[in-house]
């Protein structure tokens, strides 16, 4: 995963309204309420049948790299109606706010600095750009190219202040990310 979709993911955790079970048996319990038999759990987390009734049962515990597999395929279907209301408030209304430190460069007129440098923003994107980086994603977008959405959304409500300044400034591009955050 690239860095945005892991920001999407953590974005998605923070909206959660209750926390998803944390012991093995709990969580074992809730893949078999969701997937309806230990067959199609064990084919979702990689072991056999028998070693899921042994979760179940408490009988055994997980191996890390399993257990890191459980709590993925259950915080993937945990409130998918929570995420989805978010996602579309985002999209709609709210927009989204980025939090990042990265290298920006861009694409400016003769006469002025394009050299690239270090900031640290924080900045609220509006709704439509939202809307496109939720799109790419459910589209199987690679990281550069939701990379390229945010800096577009970047170059319009930082750079150019909705219109009011560099005018001039043609493309912005995000390299050597540090940190990038998102809330909705």
């Amino acid at each position: 995963m690239g860095e945005i979709e892991d920001a999407i993911e953590r974005a998605d955790r923070e909206g959660f309204t209750r926390q998803p079970p944390k012991t093995l048996k709990a969580r074992i319990g809730y893949l078999l309420k969701q997937l309806g038999s230990a067959k199609a759990v064990a084919r979702e987390i990689g072991v056999t049948a028998d070693s899921v009734n042994r979760y179940r049962r408490g009988a055994r515990t997980a191996r890390p790299d399993v257990a890191a597999r459980i709590d993925a395929a259950v915080r993937s279907r945990w409130q998918p109606g929570v995420r989805k209301r978010r996602r579309r408030q985002a999209a709609t209304t709210g927009g989204v706010t980025i939090e990042t430190r990265a290298r920006f460069g861009y694409t400016a007129p003769v006469g002025t600095t394009d050299d690239g440098r270090f900031r640290r923003l924080t900045v609220h994107l509006p709704p439509t750009y939202a809307r496109r980086l939720f799109d790419a994603r459910e589209q199987g977008a690679s990281d550069r190219q939701m990379r390229d959405i945010i800096a577009e959304g970047l170059k319009e409500v930082y750079f150019q202040d909705g219109g009011h300044r560099a005018m001039g400034l043609s493309e912005v591009a995000i390299t050597d990310i540090d940190y990038l955050d998102l809330d909705y």
